[in-house]
This record gives structure tokens, sequence and C-alpha cells, in this order.
């Protein structure tokens, strides 16, 4: 049984770790507001910019002057599984949850006979991938010094990636982050960004009759790339809402936990300390009869 010493350092020590859990829940509450007002803003942008490539793409189809970024190879033998997690820990299962949808990803691609390579935006994830999948990591952007990801580190990331599939070392691009729905629920999702996904409403739509100039494929060549960036924008964005959502939450419990914790030690402690002073009580009463 523990002393009264060793229970008077634990709730004082659970009693600073709750401190500090209850500061960094502060401070993710106050940073989730700002995150997703703008997750929220870059939605509508971003899909009705999507919504145009896919219509734009439904009337090219598989043309000969369809660019690269929508006719691909014409293949999907080789797979690159962008995954797209934070660099901090204490957001629950926020960067797990993402790296797990990778993961099972990649397991049926390669279950079908594919060849699977990953990307990796942000450090959290990278021990787990690399031991999982040994050997197929083929790129990495390191976000460690920036504060806040935004538009510039999206337009290098879509650069690199575009870089990589001009090259040749792959047929297919999908990208893994969350969706932000709220402070207690993030959702993992996977986007095809190369060659761009059209949708069945898109190809049902796109008998309207509507004359572009200049033609579908020209401003398809210049709209695919900024498409690829501002998707690629969207899910750091939805990210950081994301992770701040969970970082509250799990900070919360953290601190709930805490003072749980607290509150039976201090119990512990009192009775530990009425069963001490019972104790010596009796001892002096028997010392007082013996004398």
């Amino acid at each position: 049984m523990a002393s009264l010493k060793e229970l008077k350092g634990r709730i004082a020590s659970v009693k600073s770790t709750q401190k500090i859990t209850k500061a960094k829940q502060m401070v993710a509450a106050a940073k989730l507001r700002k995150a997703q007002a703008a997750a929220e803003a870059a939605r509508p942008y971003a899909q009705r910019l999507e919504g145009v490539v896919a219509s734009l793409a439904s009337k090219v189809g598989a043309s000969d002057n369809a660019p690269r970024l929508l006719a691909s190879t014409g293949k999907a033998d080789t797979q690159l599984l962008i995954v797209a997690n934070g660099d901090k820990g204490l957001s629950g299962a926020f960067n797990a949850n993402i790296v797990k949808a990778a993961i099972l990803k990649g397991r049926t691609l390669i279950a079908e006979g594919k060849t699977v390579k990953f990307y990796l935006v942000g450090r959290k994830g990278r021990a787990v991938i690399a031991r999982t999948f040994p050997g197929m990591i083929v790129g990495q952007y390191d976000t460690t010094a920036v504060r806040t990801p935004g538009y510039d580190e999206a337009r290098a990331i879509a650069k690199d990636v575009t870089d990589r599939f001009f090259a040749g070392e792959f047929d297919v691009a999908t990208l893994f982050y969350s969706h932000f729905r709220s402070a207690l629920a993030q959702e993992p999702t996977e986007q095809q960004l190369i060659p761009v996904s059209v949708p069945e409403t898109a190809v049902a739509s796109s008998g309207a009759a509507v004359e572009y100039e200049p033609d579908e494929e020209t401003i398809l060549a210049d709209l695919l790339p900024r498409n690829l960036t501002v998707q690629i924008f969207k899910a750091l964005l939805e990210n950081q809402a994301s992770e701040q959502g969970a970082s509250m939450t799990a900070m919360d419990n953290a601190t709930r936990n805490a003072g749980d914790l607290i509150s039976k030690l201090t119990i512990q402690y009192n009775r530990s300390r009425q069963a001490a002073i019972t104790t010596e009580l009796v001892e002096i009463i028997s010392g007082a009869e013996a004398l």
C-alpha cells in the first residue's frame, strides 16, 4: 500500500498534468475557430472548381488532345498514395485514422497486383508506414518548419507530385486526409487527384449546348494543375481544423480523467491518513494504559 508521502506526491503530479492538459485544450479551442473558418471558406471554391474540371473532362473524354493529367497513362498499375498528416501529437486518433485508411488502401492494391508508392506530407505516420511498407516511400514534404501549412505548401506539393507523374513514376495518385465535421468527428477521406475523377452526374449534364473559347483541351491544360493545388490546399485546411478539433477533445478527456484520478487519490489519501491517525491514537492509549 502506498505511503502518505507517495500519495501526496502522486496527487501533486496529476494536478500538474491536469493544468497542462487544460491549457492545451484552451489553446486548441482558440485555434480551432480560425482553422474551422478557413476550411469551411475553402470548400465551396474547391468543390466548384472540381465540378468545372469534371464537366470539361466529360466533354473531352479520351481524345488524343486531352491533357496528360486527365488522360493519365491509360493504366493503373502503379499507384501513388499521398498521405497528409500533422507534425504534432496529443490529437487523439487524428493521425492514426488517416494512416490506417492509407494502409488499408495500400494492402488492397497490393493484393490486386498493383505497385504501391507513398508520398508523405507531415511527420506523423511516417514511422508506421515505413515499417508496414518498407522501401515504398518515394517522397515526402516536411512541414515541421511551417507554423500553418497553406497555399504555398500546397503548390509546392502539387508541383512535386506533377513532376513525378510526368517523369512516369506512377499512373494514379490518391490523396488521404481528414475531413472536418465537428470537434468530435473527423472523417478520414480519400480523393483521387490524378487522373481527375469524373462523376456520372458530370457526364449526364455534359449535353448542354455550351461553346468554349478557347477549346476545352486548352482550358483543362490550365485548370488541371490549378485544381490539383486547390484540392491539396483544401485537404491541408481540413487537416488543420480536424487536428485542432481532435486535440481539443483529447485534452478535454485527459483533463476529466485527471480530475477523476485526483478524486480517487484524494479519497485514498484521506483514508490512509485517517487510518494512520487511528493507529497512532491506539498506540498512545495503549501506552498510557500500560503506565
